[in-house]
């Protein structure tokens, strides 16, 4: 068992609350999902599970942490800077328990990851490896350290989709506690028996959080009702607050006609009066005693409201946007062969996803296609990386780098975009180094938006974003009038807004769905 009592925290910088008053059981079997939208604080809260020191940097933090000699293992969102320029080899040698282990332990661990048996002695720096690879590499060196709890902070992030149906099966085998983060719904779908929802509510000045042990899609569905019906309650309670009131003005413009009509010869039917508008008034106090009682608006925290491209990004149908012929697709100059004869055509706003394992040479593939269409002159080519810092300034903030003239009407109009996208007036003008992952994933869907591109190139562009916010994130890019060329491991992705998937293999990239 774990527990954690009336946990608060709170950001040093601008005292904002991520989280009050937090309690919450977690036993062996549980499997909860933390959701909530980019920069609630999801990541903070797993870490400070794992170790209360690791966020004493930017949160201040208060409550109890009651563990039963549980051993933890933690998954970081991004590998550490220490280990970057560690190799493999090195990486798994620093961990005492990988000394302890078989040979014909690690071999079953390398095939359960699809990875060769020598993965753990290579000589590769950790941070040459692909985002796949670093994550496979994390997970199989913190089960090696034999945990009961597991901590995992976007464990679906870059992997292959064999490695999320193998993730699959040892969350749902996990006979301990499992806490995760994802943004893959279809993960989340089939695991987790728990959620766990962080909100940031009007306009992000109050935290919330909801805990309920039940599957997500049962928890989506009875939040949606229980929202539903709280506002039909709420509209009706307005309804007949709109008639009553109604009523009563008549009525009180009535007396009032009366009381400015009657003669002062009159004065016993001017007391009546009185007395009347008296008791009027006492209604007028106790309708305000009923509306303190009335049933309030759900508050939400909504999803993102945003068009991606307009009549400007069309492309006609018969268009040849891309034709791509390559002998041999190799990992850098000189580089070893990934794939051979590789072939793509693309025409007119097609939607293409590009799926294969880990170190297929997917992004390498990605970036040869980047650098044709930016070449090109008719049509307009943007491109979103797996790694956002290639392209994003993180000194400057969001409207400084969206701003490419100063003038004050644009800043204006970003800034409304940047609204629309969940960001706060402070947030707007924070360093993008301080931003959560999915919201630095906004500012590049803004910058080809305002760009007027009409084929978009895009790495994994659903990987940062929550399971709230995925739905809409699909639907921008399934509604978008140009082409799409995208590698993604995002099922529902994958189903919803391409229309055609090839895998990329080494005898080059076969169709998995299309014509």
């Amino acid at each position: 068992m774990l527990q954690i009592r009336n946990l608060t925290l709170t950001h040093k910088k601008d005292l904002k609350t991520i989280l009050e008053n937090f309690s919450c059981t977690f036993n062996d079997g549980q499997r909860a999902v933390i959701i909530g939208e980019e920069g609630n604080g999801k990541s903070t809260l797993l870490r400070w599970i794992r170790d209360p020191e690791l966020v004493e940097g930017y949160c201040e933090a208060s409550g109890e942490r009651i563990l039963q000699g549980q051993r933890l293992g933690y998954l970081p969102q991004e590998l550490s800077v220490g280990n970057r320029k560690k190799s493999v080899c090195e990486f798994f040698m620093e961990d005492e328990s990988f000394l302890d282990q078989s040979p014909k332990e690690l071999g079953r661990m390398a095939r359960e990851f699809g990875v060769e048996p020598d993965f753990f002695y290579r000589e590769q720096a950790m941070e040459t490896l692909s985002g796949g690879e670093k994550v496979k590499a994390q997970m199989m060196r913190i089960l090696l350290s034999g945990p009961q709890v597991l901590l995992l902070d976007e464990p679906s992030n870059d992997v292959d989709i064999e490695t999320l149906e193998w993730l699959e099966r040892l969350i749902l085998g996990w006979t301990g506690i499992v806490i995760f983060i994802s943004h893959d719904e279809t993960l989340i779908e089939r695991t987790a028996n728990m959620v766990i929802h962080m909100e940031q509510i009007r306009r992000k000045t109050e935290s919330r959080y909801t805990v309920a042990a039940m599957p997500y899609e049962q928890y989506r569905r009875e939040r949606l009702g229980r929202f539903e019906k709280q506002a039909r309650m709420a509209e009706n309670d307005r309804r007949r607050k709109k008639i009553r009131d109604e009523k009563y003005r008549r009525v009180c413009q009535s007396v009032e006609h009366a009381q400015n009509a009657i003669s002062r010869q009159d004065p016993f039917t001017a007391g009546l009066l009185k007395k009347k508008m008296h008791a009027v008034k006492s209604m007028e106090r106790r309708f305000a005693r009923e509306d303190e009682n009335m049933t309030d608006m759900p508050e939400e925290e909504g999803a993102i409201f945003f068009k991606l491209g307009d009549e400007s990004a069309a492309i006609p149908a018969g268009k040849t946007v891309l034709r791509y012929s390559l002998d041999d697709l190799t990992a850098g100059e000189g580089g070893r062969v990934l794939a051979e004869h590789v072939e793509l055509l693309i025409r007119g706003p097609e939607k293409i996803g590009i799926v294969g394992k880990n170190g297929a040479g997917k992004t390498t593939l990605l970036r040869r296609i980047v650098e044709d269409l930016q070449g090109r002159g008719d049509i307009r080519a943007e491109y979103m990386p797996q790694n956002y810092e290639e392209l994003l300034d993180l000194d400057m903030t969001p409207v400084d780098f969206l701003d490419r003239s100063g003038d004050r009407e644009e800043r204006t109009r970003i800034r409304t975009y940047l609204g629309a996208l969940k960001y706060t007036v402070d947030e707007m003008d924070h360093r993008i180094g301080e931003l959560s992952g999915g919201q630095k994933a906004k500012i590049l869907l803004l910058k080809m938006s305002l760009s007027g591109a009409n084929v978009l190139i895009l790495d994994e562009p659903t990987r940062n974003f929550s399971p709230l916010s995925g739905p809409v994130i699909r639907q921008l890019l399934r509604e978008f009038p140009g082409a799409v060329i995208s590698i993604s491991h995002d099922r529902k992705y994958l189903e919803e807004v391409c229309d055609k998937v090839y895998r990329l293999e080494g005898k080059g990239l076969q169709m998995v769905r299309g014509t």
